[in-house]
């Protein structure tokens, strides 16, 4: 954006990625040769890519997502690494946005009128959003951001997080709960937690076969968080009547994956901050903690403080 880059501008040189597009592993690493920051995208930083970037002070992502920095290997190398926490509030909304398209059928009800089939009334009809219950896995800035949406809609919610306390939970207006007592009791869930080892396939064949029938799923977080074969079956059977996807294992799709051919599947290519006011703001936020980090202070927004302690800023 305009202002991020004259910011930046104002205190070093700046490259722009000469390809337009995410950078192999190789370019990667001949790009980052005498750099001192760099503003991330959906480029991946592994071992190999940072410990080639000898200048490099700074991962600085615009999102909230760390899937694609190995976080262990820029700590050891004293490099900090900060997300763009701002971009929640867009998530959130996109989230909601899912859940009125799977919940009201509303894809379903434009193309058939595109079809010239108005009076499709059964295939049609949907189930209501207000006085449903909502269960969001994963109760961080985006979670909470979905919480306090449902309110408005008088949305029973019940949040799981083991990483949050059941106070805090109860301060969103959330009832807590574990994980399969959420999954049996709500109408549509979501899903709201970072991709880590835990939680890579947590909602697999087991957990969709505790949800109710007829229920939905909703994941705007990261693909591999979902099972997406034992996803499919079930919302082929009709064990789930929707799904809202704005996230998939393997991005972009190949032609084979078998969602792309369910009718009662949403898909959305990860466009969660994708705003005109949240690009402004993630790429403001992250090049003011580029700034600081270049002007030997800490950053605002770090994932891994203890990498400012390897190396003096």
């Amino acid at each position: 954006m305009p202002e991020a880059l004259a910011l930046l501008r104002s205190k070093a040189e700046v490259r722009l990625n000469p390809y337009g597009r995410v950078l192999r592993e190789e370019e990667l690493i001949e790009e980052l040769r005498d750099v001192d920051a760099v503003l991330a995208g959906g480029d991946s930083f592994s071992a190999k890519v940072i410990s080639s970037a000898r200048n490099l002070k700074i991962i600085a992502r615009d999102g909230v997502g760390l899937d694609r920095v190995d976080l262990a290997a820029a700590t050891k190398a004293g490099i900090v690494v900060t997300i763009a926490p701002t971009v929640c509030e867009s998530v959130a909304d996109l989230t909601f946005g899912l859940i009125l398209c799977v919940m009201r059928r509303i894809l379903i009800a434009d193309r058939s009128v595109r079809s010239q089939e108005w009076n499709l009334r059964r295939k049609f009809v949907g189930r209501d959003v207000h006085g449903a219950t909502l269960g969001i896995i994963g109760l961080g800035r985006v979670g909470s951001g979905v919480a306090k949406r449902a309110r408005g809609f008088r949305m029973r919610v019940l949040g799981y997080d083991p990483y949050v306390k059941p106070e805090r939970i109860r301060e969103l207006g959330v009832e807590p709960s574990d994980l399969d007592a959420l999954l049996r009791e709500s109408d549509v869930v979501t899903i709201h937690t970072p991709l880590t080892e835990e939680t890579r396939g947590l909602i697999g064949s087991r957990e969709i076969g505790l949800m109710k029938d007829g229920s939905y799923l909703i994941n705007t977080a990261r693909g591999a968080i979902v099972d997406e074969k034992a996803l499919y079956e079930a919302l082929r059977i009709g064990k789930l009547a929707g799904a809202g996807l704005d996230v998939l294992t393997v991005e972009p799709p190949t032609p084979e994956n078998p969602l792309l051919n369910l009718e009662n599947v949403v898909l959305t290519p990860h466009i969660g901050n994708d705003t005109v006011e949240a690009f402004r703001r993630l790429s403001l936020q992250a090049a003011e903690d580029i700034i600081r980090v270049l002007d030997g202070e800490p950053p605002l927004n770090p994932v891994n403080p203890e990498a400012l302690a390897r190396r003096k800023f």
